[in-house]
C-alpha cells in the first residue's frame, strides 16, 4: 500500500489522550472499551470471540494480518469487536489456508481499525490507568469533537452485552470439521457414550462446542434468557454456561436461571462469563479488574498443579463473597491471585475463569471437558440405581 492510498485515522481515549495513525478495515467512527491482548498468535479468533463485544482491542504483537483470515478459524459468524488497533498491518498475507486479507475482512464486516501508532505506549497507559472507553474515527479528526463522543458512551460496568451476542433460536451444534480440530483427546474418557448437554449461550465460542462434541456430547444451544423449566424439558445429562461479554452482574436472567438449575442437581460446567454467572448464583459477587486478563500464557492453578491458560475477561469473582460452606476455590490466577476456578463441595458443579478450549492458546486445561463428562456419567449411573 502506498502513502497515497492511506486514510488518516484518529484514536482518542476517555482521558483525552490521542493517537494519530492510518485506517485499515472499515471507515467511520466506532466507540468501545479499549483493552489489550498480549497473544502472539490467534488474531482472527480474538476478533470473532463474542466475549470481546463492546471492546476495541489493542494487539501488542507488532504486526497483524500476516496469515490472513479463513472460515475455519472464526469463533463466531463475524467479528465481534468494535474496533482493532495495531502497530503495523500486513496487506499481503501468506498462508495456504488464507482466503482473505485482514483489512478486507474487517472492511467487509464494517469494523474500523487504526494502525501506525505506538501500541507499546498505549498498552502501558492502559496498564497504568486501567481500561477505558475510546473511539477510532476516520470522519471525526478533531480530538475535542471525538472526545465528546467518547465521554457520552456508557462504561462497561453495569452493561449487559449478552443480549447482543446470544443466539435468537435454539439449535443443535453440528460441525463437520471436528476431526481436524482434535487435540490431546483423552480417549480413555471418551467411551463412545452420548451425553445431552444444554448450553446457555451468553456468547459461546465455537471451539467450546467442538470440544464438548469431541467428548461425546450432543449439544443443544439455547438463548441466554431461556427459562430453567424449558432447559430441563430436554432432560439434559449436563448443563453448560458459556463465555460472554459485559458485566456479569447485569445478566440477571442468566443468574436466576443458573440459581434455579442448581436445584435440579444436574452437572454444571461454566467457562468465563459462565463462571461469573455461576458465582452470582451461588451467592458471590463480582468486581471489575483494572485492565483485565487477555492473552495466551496466564498461569492458573492450586496445590502444586499449574496450567498455562488462555484468558479474556474484565471481571472476577470476589473471593471474600464466596459462601465457604458450599463452595471452594479450585484455581487461582497465579499472576494476581484472583479467583480462576470454583467447585461446589457437594454438587457436581464447577467452573473456571479461563478458556480450556483454547483457540487460540495452550491445551493444558482440556481435561476439564473430560471431568464434565465424568460427572455426567456418574450422575447417570446414580440415577439408574435410584440413588440421589
Amino acid at each position: 500500500m502506498s502513502l497515497s492510498d492511506t486514510i488518516p485515522a484518529l484514536l482518542v481515549l476517555a482521558d483525552g489522550t490521542a493517537y494519530r495513525g492510518w485506517s485499515f478495515g472499515a471507515t467511520g467512527t466506532t466507540i468501545g472499551e479499549v483493552v489489550f491482548n498480549t497473544g502472539m498468535t490467534g488474531y482472527q479468533e480474538v476478533l470473532t470471540d463474542p466475549s470481546y463485544c463492546g471492546q476495541i482491542v489493542v494487539f501488542t504483537y507488532p504486526e497483524l494480518g500476516n496469515t490472513g483470515v479463513n472460515p475455519e478459524d472464526e469463533e463466531s459468524a463475524r467479528p465481534q469487536v468494535r474496533g482493532a488497533i495495531a502497530r503495523n498491518i500486513c496487506q499481503r498475507p501468506s498462508n495456504w489456508r488464507s482466503t482473505q486479507s485482514l483489512p478486507d475482512y474487517l472492511k467487509q464486516h464494517q469494523v474500523p481499525g487504526i494502525y501506525g501508532i505506538d501500541t507499546r505506549a498505549l498498552t502501558r497507559k492502559i496498564r497504568m490507568f486501567g481500561a477505558m472507553n475510546g473511539a477510532i474515527s476516520t470522519s471525526i479528526l478533531d480530538e475535542a469533537d471525538l472526545l465528546e463522543q467518547v465521554q457520552s458512551a456508557p462504561s462497561m460496568q453495569g452493561l449487559n452485552l449478552v443480549r447482543e451476542v446470544t443466539t435468537p433460536t435454539v439449535y443443535q451444534w453440528s460441525d463437520p470439521t471436528i476431526p481436524a480440530w482434535e487435540f490431546n483427546l483423552d480417549t480413555a474418557s471418551n467411551t463412545g457414550e452420548s451425553f445431552t448437554v444444554v448450553a446457555l449461550d451468553f456468547g459461546v465460542k465455537r471451539n467450546i462446542l467442538r470440544r464438548l462434541a469431541s467428548y461425546g456430547c450432543q449439544v443443544i444451544v439455547v438463548p441466554a434468557n431461556t427459562p430453567p423449566e424449558e432447559i430441563l424439558k430436554y432432560n439434559p445429562d449436563g448443563i453448560f454456561l458459556s463465555n460472554g461479554p459485559g458485566d456479569p452482574a447485569a445478566v440477571t436472567e442468566g443468574i436466576e436461571t443458573a440459581k434455579a438449575l442448581l436445584g435440579a442437581e444436574k452437572p454444571i460446567f461454566g467457562i468465563c462469563m459462565g463462571h461469573q454467572i455461576l458465582g452470582h448464583a451461588l451467592g458471590a459477587e463480582t468486581f471489575k479488574l483494572k485492565f483485565g486478563h487477555r492473552g495466551l500464557n496466564q498461569p492458573a492453578g492450586l496445590q502444586q498443579r499449574i496450567e498455562i491458560t488462555s484468558q479474556n475477561h474484565s471481571f472476577a469473582i470476589d473471593p471474600d463473597s464466596l459462601p465457604e460452606a458450599v463452595v471452594e476455590i479450585s484455581h487461582l490466577n497465579l499472576n494476581d491471585r484472583t479467583v480462576a476456578g470454583v467447585r461446589h463441595k457437594s454438587l457436581p458443579v464447577f467452573s473456571v475463569q479461563y478458556h480450556p478450549e483454547a483457540s487460540p492458546g495452550p491445551h493444558d486445561a482440556d481435561y476439564l471437558f473430560a471431568e464434565f463428562v465424568k460427572a455426567m456419567r456418574q450422575a447417570r449411573q446414580l440415577a439408574a440405581t435410584g440413588v440421589k
